[in-house]
């Protein structure tokens, strides 16, 4: 029988050898997956047939952290990221431009894009999703689920700030989302909601609101 004999060193040789083959071939799997950012990457869910993202828009092109995170508020039709808290000194209080969101103003992220009117109206619809006030990780808002999924989205109550000076409006009382769509020259649809009910309603443009955005 052939005897196979090794001292100590020619073992710790080996299991050093095999030791950097394994991390070699775990960084070479790693490298290879990409990395997703938390604050970028949104798997988003559908709910009655539009998939929406999880978490609002923070600063342009980031989502916040969480999904009951107010994120920031824009104007309409402006890439200028405000914070949903503190005060501001130097509101924009000129009338924003355009007939629609454009594309080289929208603070999404990458793949994203604030949602149209309609798209609000079909989360509203109370046939095929159903809405409620809702806590979470005590922070208020609503909670909209697709009737057939199951699937659900939460967005909080992050209210808003003035047109006139950009006051900060109390956070939990209501939400505000931005549309895409323009309702005059000085004003724009978006989704509201209280602790009672959610409907699209029409608001000056210059006020700043959160974005919840939909796939492209």
């Amino acid at each position: 029988m052939l005897q196979i004999r090794l001292n100590l060193r020619e073992i710790f040789a080996i299991v050093i050898c095999f030791a950097g083959t394994i991390m070699f071939l775990s960084c070479d799997k790693e490298d290879k997956e990409p990395r997703k950012d938390h604050l970028t990457y949104d798997e988003g869910v559908v709910i009655n047939g539009i998939k929406w993202a999880t978490r609002n828009v923070s600063a342009v092109g980031k989502f916040a952290a969480k999904p009951e995170d107010a994120g920031m508020f824009y104007q309409w039709n402006r890439k200028v990221a405000w914070a949903a808290i503190g005060d501001v000194s130097d509101w924009d209080t000129t009338i924003p431009e355009g007939i629609t969101w454009e594309k080289t103003n929208d603070p999404s992220p990458t793949g994203w894009r604030v949602p149209t009117t309609w798209e609000i109206f079909q989360l509203c619809n109370r046939e095929k999703v159903t809405n409620e006030w809702a806590i979470v990780n005590n922070v208020k808002g609503r909670k909209f689920t697709d009737i057939a999924t199951g699937n659900s989205i939460f967005l909080p109550a992050a209210s808003c700030r003035g047109y006139v000076e950009g006051t900060l409006y109390p956070f939990g009382w209501d939400g505000r989302y931005w549309s895409s769509t323009q309702s005059n020259d000085k004003s724009a649809f978006y989704l509201h909601f209280d602790s009672e009910v959610a409907y699209s309603a029409s608001s000056h443009c210059r006020y700043g609101l959160t974005v919840r955005c939909v796939s492209e």
